[in-house]
């Protein structure tokens, strides 16, 4: 019997574009990771570096906050060192309160970003906030810019918050307060959605989020969204915390929605540890997508946990060894090599499960567990091909693995012929 995620569901298709990049959002593209800046917008060479990290993580737009003067003043220097960099991944703005004065009085600004975030619940009340949304409208419209209208469970509009209340205070069965709030999200995202395109934004330059920090809310307000209208949707749970727990959090509420095919893009909001890496939510992103075989990024290494067999950390060290190398070969090894990012790759621990492990993947090694022979067996492509001993187990397996990504994959001889220099060069680059 077929298993699998169901086919994703019809939208619209929106493009965000910066020179001759292109990222499709929604229709057939695939589902797209984005992450967001936490610098101060208004430095321009710290945020333009942690642009290009992203970006070389696998960022395929980053968000930055653009929330003064200053940081809008910032924008187009930012763009321009980023071109300077050969990074080419388009910015999009994200804008709360006075995004209106912004985009307007900062044209250079509007210019330079690919798309626009507008939270419609905090740009003003009555007709100031109809206003203030129309101008930002109306700058999207002027220079084809696309636009996510994002709203969220901390922001929401508190007139159709307190509209829907009524009306549901006069049910003879009222909903509970969550449903409620739910309902508030999806109106005010499809409403404003629809406001946009009578104001003359096309409907294909619309994206909608509908940010809550709760799983269960997610996974109900997307599907409600996802029934009632065909715009693109952006998946993220908001707050999602720190570490494991964010890492769950989010996975549990984004996997249920994709696996029924909803969401186009997605970001996994991570709040960082103290002077973290910042591109760790672009690889757990990345990493969702992957296990659940809706896209491949980056060669994938499958281990074992570890158990009273496994008494030596050598397997840990040479699996962590080697997930870290594949990654870092990806920027170059991905223009050279199509399909490696499909590759799997087996480092086991011991002789239960390791050598039919290792049959399963690409590459395999079997290391030696407690009280077993000090030999590793590998296998490359179910057939066993080679025994490693020794104390250079690791990088003899490694080499194992360049030279089978070089005979699989290679496009032609010349890139083979020099592709060992340059994935050294990009190692040593992403070290540094």
């Amino acid at each position: 019997m077929p298993v699998g995620p169901v086919p994703r569901r019809g939208t619209r298709q929106a493009q965000v574009r910066w020179g001759q990049r292109v990222v499709r959002i929604g229709g057939d593209a695939p589902v797209m990771v984005q992450s967001m800046t936490n610098t101060d917008t208004a430095d321009a060479i710290a945020t333009a570096i942690q642009v290009k990290e992203l970006a070389r993580a696998g960022s395929e737009v980053v968000r930055i906050t653009v929330n003064t003067p200053d940081a809008a003043a910032a924008v187009p220097a930012i763009r321009a060192q980023l071109d300077r960099m050969g990074v080419d991944v388009p910015l999009v703005g994200d804008f709360h309160y006075n995004g209106h004065k912004l985009l307007t009085e900062f044209p250079e600004c509007a210019q330079a970003l690919s798309k626009y975030r507008i939270n419609p619940g905090n740009v003003g009340s009555g007709k100031r906030r109809d206003d203030n949304f129309a101008r930002m409208i109306e700058v999207a419209c002027r220079w084809d810019k696309p636009v996510r209208i994002g709203v969220n469970w901390g922001s929401l509009d508190a007139a159709l918050l307190a509209r829907l209340m009524d009306e549901n205070a006069a049910r003879a069965r009222p909903w509970e307060a969550a449903s409620v709030m739910r309902e508030a999200l999806v109106t005010s995202a499809i409403d404003n959605a629809r406001r946009a395109e009578s104001l003359g934004l096309a409907a294909d330059r619309i994206v909608l989020s509908a940010k809550v920090s709760s799983v269960q809310d997610l996974i109900a307000v997307y599907r409600a969204l996802s029934a009632r209208c065909d715009y693109p949707l952006h998946l993220g749970l908001t707050e999602a915390g720190m570490g494991s727990k964010g890492i769950v959090a989010s996975t549990a509420a984004m996997a249920v929605l994709l696996q029924e095919g909803i969401g186009d893009t997605i970001r996994v909001s991570l709040t960082p540890e103290p002077n973290g890496d910042r591109t760790r939510e672009v690889i757990v992103a990345q990493e969702m997508l992957q296990t659940m075989g809706l896209r491949a990024f980056t060669p994938m290494v499958v281990a074992c946990p570890g158990c009273g067999r496994t008494s030596s950390t050598f397997f840990q060290e040479l699996a962590d060894s080697i997930q870290r190398f594949l990654r870092a070969q990806m920027p170059v090894w991905k223009g050279l090599y199509p399909g490696v990012e499909s590759m799997q790759v087996a480092v086991m621990g011991c002789v239960v499960n390791g050598p039919g492990e290792s049959r399963h993947a690409d590459i395999g090694i079997s290391l030696p567990g407690a009280d077993e022979a000090p030999v590793a067996p590998v296998f490359v492509d179910g057939e066993r091909t080679v025994t490693l001993k020794g104390d250079r187990i690791a990088e003899e397996f490694q080499s194992i693995v360049e030279d089978y990504v070089l005979r699989r994959y290679a496009m032609n001889p010349a890139a083979s012929a020099d592709a060992g220099a340059r994935a050294a060069a990009s190692a040593i680059q992403t070290q540094t």
